[in-house]
């Protein structure tokens, strides 16, 4: 990410906290900014251990309540994931993720002919989409590589 789109996401973090009524902690910042750096789709618990030694007072519990506050405001996407923990990312191009189903490790990737496709009407019975993503599960190259020796 560069240093003018990460500034933007803060400038609009702070926004969204603002008009939410929130008040702008350090503790949610750097919850926030810890996300935005991140590339690896951090659970919860990765989050508190990247952040306890810089915040030696913050706890597992508010880092849970962080991240589904961001969520509710729509900050964030959290990935459910079968076999381990919720993941999380900041929301920023739109893409889909590659579940390695051997070491749990999470890629993006981009496909727009996905992203231009029609739903089918039936799910206007069901209700209201909001959002679209994929999960595709398999082994990632570098698992493949070790099962092959």
């Amino acid at each position: 990410m560069t240093e003018k789109k990460f500034h933007e996401q803060l400038l609009h973090f702070e926004q969204i906290c603002k008009d939410a009524g929130l008040k702008l902690t350090h503790q949610r910042l750097l919850i926030y900014t810890e996300l935005l750096k991140a590339h690896d789709h951090p659970s919860a618990e990765t989050l508190y251990k990247r952040l306890e030694k810089t915040l030696p007072t913050l706890s597992l519990d508010t880092v849970y309540r962080t991240l589904a506050t961001f969520e509710k405001l729509g900050l964030l996407h959290r990935l459910e994931t079968v076999t381990s923990q919720a993941r999380y990312e900041v929301f920023g191009l739109r893409h889909h993720h590659f579940l390695c189903d051997v070491c749990g490790q999470l890629y993006d990737f981009v496909w727009p002919p996905f992203d231009t496709m029609s739903l089918p009407p039936s799910l206007n019975e069901i209700g209201t989409v909001d959002r679209t993503s994929v999960v595709v599960h398999g082994t990632c190259a570098a698992c493949a590589a070790k099962k092959g020796h």
